[in-house]
């Protein structure tokens, strides 16, 4: 074994031990970080090109599966049902395959595929391969979305808890109007608060893959719980929505379009915000309109007070 793979191993093992720790402690919020992280490293490794990995194929396969694993654990703990929900007792089962990759030849303990071949983003993490107009627009060669697996569940976190004299904020996900709405390829959207300079003010979140496409509207109809009491936020903070969907023909994951909320809109009750043309820009500098045509990010907010 290489020192780098060595290294690799030792690192993963870490994190994973780290990640079921937190999780039979029942600290869920830092066992979904600490799984997501991992699941991302672990998905890099298996798409590496050949010369650049410690691994073979088959057990980039493997560590591929892993990482699957991690994200349906993640996925499990975010989930209000019970049914069909990967277990923390299963995920163990995966630990020893992980420590001991560069030996292991038997079948793979359970039914799953790896994520497929694709640039792997971080949430929220912003590509800046191409700030051309989508290729979409024409309509054309899109593919069928039926032709790619759908995304694994996203990177939603539970409420936090409250305090006196304290508000907190749901913010549900109904829809998008966008003209190409079903062409778009796993089509999801990653929520961020972000200050006056574009700072991360909570953790990022992902929704899960939208629920249906119909007309010109995607629909998400997902509760996004914002991390930070509403009186903690700093003045001039806004609440960043970027749409992303898949690019079959670049193989990676793109920013179609972004929309944001400032601290003075924020009231119970639906909210009609507008779209702006990507690169997201998170100081609010250079904004510029999707399209004239009446097409919102529709939104319902919730406030929860003790």
């Amino acid at each position: 074994m290489s020192e780098a793979a060595r290294s690799l191993l030792q690192r993963w093992g870490a994190s994973f031990r780290k990640g079921t720790d937190f999780d039979s402690w029942g600290q869920l919020v830092e066992a979904i970080d600490e799984y997501q992280i991992l699941a991302r490293h672990l998905q890099k490794e298996a798409q590496s090109q050949h010369n650049n990995s410690e691994f073979t194929e088959d057990q980039k396969k493997t560590i591929a599966k892993i990482a699957t694993c991690l994200e349906l654990r993640s996925a499990a703990l975010q989930s209000t049902q019970s049914q069909e929900e990967f277990k923390l007792e299963d995920l163990k089962k995966l630990e020893p395959i992980l420590k001991n990759i560069l030996t292991y030849n038997k079948e793979f303990p359970f039914d799953v595929q790896p994520v497929p071949l694709r640039k792997i983003l971080a949430p929220g993490e912003e590509e800046n391969l191409e700030f051309e107009e989508d290729d979409e627009e024409g309509g054309a060669g899109a593919g069928s979305p039926d032709s790619f697996p759908a995304r694994v569940p996203g990177t939603l976190l539970p409420r936090l808890p409250s305090e006196p004299g304290m508000t907190l904020l749901t913010i549900k996900i109904e829809k998008i109007g966008l003209k190409d709405a079903g062409q778009c390829i796993d089509p999801y959207i990653t929520v961020s608060v972000k200050d006056v300079n574009g700072v991360d003010l909570t953790p990022v979140q992902d929704t899960p893959v939208a629920s249906r496409k119909e007309d010109t509207y995607v629909h998400f109809n997902v509760d996004i719980e914002i991390q930070k009491h509403v009186e903690k936020l700093t003045k001039g903070a806004a609440i960043f929505f970027e749409f992303k969907h898949y690019k079959p023909k670049k193989r990676f994951t793109s920013t179609k379009c972004f929309a944001f909320m400032e601290m003075d809109e924020i009231k119970p009750g639906t909210i009609v915000i507008e779209l702006y043309k990507k690169p997201t820009d998170f100081k609010r500098k250079k904004l510029q309109l999707l399209t004239k045509k009446p097409l919102y990010l529709h939104l319902h907010q919730i406030l929860h007070k003790e």
